[in-house]
């Protein structure tokens, strides 16, 4: 990275001995500032906005909060702040959670100074971190969450509209006159919306549908 600009970092972790060892690392880099530090999350939320870092790599586990949580907070006003997430230990919620608050980077406290140098300037440059196989774990739990906020997330807009005919309770040859479609094409239609679903009978779906439909009338769109 070219000397003529400088990364200016903030450290935030519980553990003296852990900030004065990561300063006294970062410091030996002449493209490189420690611009400040905390010990809580309420001292960085303090201290971030005036500094304005580039980078601020912050403790996930903290007395008063999480690392996380400052994370969140201080990408909402600084959105340029690019956040390091640094932990002791390999933990997939707190990977999740991290990224979901827009964390760039997550390392562990055993990684080596170089490495820790090099993320500071890859994060500094507008660089993931973010490693495929973690990238892919973290699109698994958004579509599984999704799914669970959204039971018909996994359908598409033609079985979302054949499990409204199950609701009103069209047969397969019914449902097939009204869409234009032969009854084995329903069936196979049926077949796919129950198994997303996670579903075994007809009945099961109809319920859904009905359950659906009352939420909705209960609580309107808008």
């Amino acid at each position: 990275m070219s000397t003529d600009r400088v990364v200016r970092v903030f450290l935030l972790d519980d553990h003296e001995v852990v900030r004065r060892g990561v300063s006294a690392l970062l410091e030996t880099e002449p493209d490189i500032e420690v611009v400040g530090e905390a010990g809580t999350a309420d001292q960085a939320m303090a201290r971030i906005p005036a500094l304005q870092p580039d980078v601020a790599i912050l403790d996930v586990r903290l007395p008063d909060g999480d690392g996380v949580t400052v994370c969140r907070e201080m990408r909402s006003r600084l959105p340029h702040l690019q956040c390091l997430m640094f932990t002791s230990f390999a933990d997939d919620d707190a990977l999740f959670d991290a990224v979901m608050a827009g964390a760039a980077g997550y390392v562990l406290k055993q990684v080596h100074g170089t490495d820790l140098i090099g993320a500071v300037r890859a994060l500094a440059e507008g660089k993931s971190l973010l490693d495929p196989e973690s990238t892919a774990r973290m699109l698994a739990r958004l579509r599984d969450r999704a799914t669970r906020a959204d039971p018909l997330a996994a359908l598409t807009d033609q079985e979302r509209r054949i499990l409204d005919l199950i609701g009103e309770g069209l047969t397969n040859r019914q449902i097939g006159e009204r869409m234009f479609l032969a009854e084995k094409t329903i069936k196979n239609y049926v077949s796919n919306l129950l198994a997303k679903l996670d579903m075994s009978r007809r009945t099961q779906a109809a319920a859904l549908s009905a359950q659906l439909k009352a939420e909705a009338k209960d609580h309107p769109a808008g």
